[in-house]
């Protein structure tokens, strides 16, 4: 576990630009674990989405989502960011949501300043704390890890509600309160980006989700106007849904299925079933006597 949290502080710090793709379930994890990506996140949209069959709006527990933390990072090999939402609650909640998520094999954890119940950060009438909560979250936050490798992603969606200058503001205060990486939800505008990259000057994550308020830019783009990392968070969740429903329509409707397929024999073997029948192999003999 402090390896793989070695890393992500090693990449964040080294590499000139973090890239992370959104992983919201096993399959999803283990196809992003494949590929040159940096780090994966564990977006929450996608995982209450996938796990409950619910909207990100607060519904999801604790419990529920580190045992998605749990199942992710004993998955894969990357290091994983996961999204802890506002902590699940009060100080103490903070407090036992950061250990938790720490030993469950997360290499960070986002926590963002939204009211309870918080909502996906691009959708509607979202509120926040007052500053000054989110501050003692982030203190809470940074005294209860025990490593310093496990990093904290301090994210604000204020922008909405109160205003870009509001939001920048949060995001300076959030640094000085322990967060290693400062994540300013929803920007409208590549301009607004710009503006976020030239105030702060800490670690930025910009959230490029698809579909949603913030404009989609190249990685070039993004480290040229001030950003570190990028997360993807529905893009392969969206991708997916897809894929399902014009299979699943062509199905039903008897009609020959045209979507490309992963190849059958390529999936068995990224879920394990070559360690299986190595498994069964070797004890062949114990098997038949």
């Amino acid at each position: 576990m402090t390896m793989i949290s070695r890393t992500l502080r090693t990449l964040i710090e080294e590499k000139p630009f973090v890239t992370c793709p959104g992983v919201f379930d096993l399959v999803s994890a283990k196809l992003a674990d494949r590929t040159r990506a940096d780090a994966l996140y564990m977006t929450g949209y996608g995982a209450v989405a996938s796990y409950l069959g619910l909207p990100d709006a607060g519904l999801a527990t604790y419990s529920q989502m580190l045992d998605r933390v749990q199942a992710i990072a004993q998955t894969v090999h990357k290091p994983l960011i996961a999204d802890g939402d506002t902590g699940y609650g009060g100080l103490l909640n903070v407090h036992h949501t950061v250990r938790g998520y720490e030993k469950a094999g997360a290499a960070a954890i986002q926590l963002e300043d939204q009211q309870s119940p918080k909502k996906c950060g691009h959708t509607p009438n979202r509120h926040v704390i007052p500053v000054k909560e989110m501050i003692n979250k982030l203190m809470v936050a940074n005294d209860a890890r025990s490593s310093r490798d496990f990093l904290i992603i301090a994210r604000t969606d204020a922008r909405t509600p109160l205003g870009l200058d509001e939001a920048i503001r949060r995001g300076e205060a959030y640094a000085k309160a322990g967060a290693d990486i400062i994540f300013i939800e929803s920007p409208e505008s590549e301009a607004e980006m710009r503006k976020i990259g030239s105030a702060l000057d800490v670690p930025l994550v910009s959230n490029q989700l698809h579909g949603g308020r913030t404009p989609i830019l190249s990685q070039d783009k993004l480290r040229e106007i001030g950003y570190r990392m990028a997360i993807y968070p529905t893009a392969g969740l969206l991708a997916a849904a897809y894929a399902l429903n014009n299979v699943y329509g062509s199905l039903v409707d008897d009609k020959p299925v045209r979507v490309p397929l992963y190849d059958f024999n390529e999936f068995s073997s990224l879920i394990g079933f070559q360690e299986v029948w190595d498994f069964e192999k070797k004890y062949a003999s114990l098997e038949a006597g």
